[in-house]
């Protein structure tokens, strides 16, 4: 199977992409440094050449830079080769895939979508492991009570963050849980300490 990869910038940094012939293999989030970008997605699709990328993934990558510019793009029509994926998580990434650009679930909220009570952990795990970031949007999806959570992708929590302050900027005012979230890292507790005199 012939299997490539692309990189292109977008407003906050250097992406990736890769692609198959059943569709797209796998994404890298926005890295400031386009060599460590290209050496995570030749690790995640093993054996990719860099290609100019076919129509069809074209489109995707316009799409991911206007999102991360802030306008509300919907990139359910990305093509995603999911062999390999097991059907759990084939169904954690639709309903992720569900939320809109500037909306945010839980993932308890999640597994009560998916009839499926008692796994918001296993829904943790499943988005943990997502290879196609922001096109399946694992970081709208937050833990109990709004909580922003851990985050496995490059620059963490603030990665997370960042771009949900870009999607919320154009976001319609019913969107969700920004109203009472945050929306930057939490700070750091200093402990004091106690001088004897």
């Amino acid at each position: 199977m012939n299997r490539s990869f692309s990189l292109f910038n977008t407003p906050i940094g250097t992406c990736a992409i890769a692609w198959g012939e059943q569709g797209i293999l796998g994404l890298s989030l926005p890295d400031d440094d386009p060599e460590v970008t290209r050496q995570f997605i030749s690790a995640r699709a093993t054996g990719a050449a860099e290609s100019l990328p076919t129509l069809e993934v074209e489109a995707v990558m316009a799409d991911i830079g206007r999102l991360l510019a802030g306008e509300p793009i919907d990139l359910l029509g990305a093509r995603l080769d999911l062999t390999g994926v097991s059907d759990f998580h084939k169904r954690v990434y639709d309903e992720a895939r569900r939320i809109p650009p500037g909306s945010t679930m839980t993932y308890g909220q999640i597994a009560q979508r998916l009839k499926a009570p008692g796994t918001a952990r296993a829904i943790g795990q499943a988005l943990g492991a997502n290879p196609f970031p922001i096109i399946v949007p694992c970081h709208r999806v937050l833990g109990a009570n709004g909580a922003v959570g851990g985050f496995s992708a490059p620059g963490g929590v603030e990665t997370k963050l960042r771009i949900l302050n870009i999607e919320r900027r154009n976001a319609p005012l019913e969107a969700s849980l920004f109203a009472d979230l945050p929306l930057a890292p939490p700070p750091r507790r200093v402990r004091s300490i106690r001088r004897m005199t």
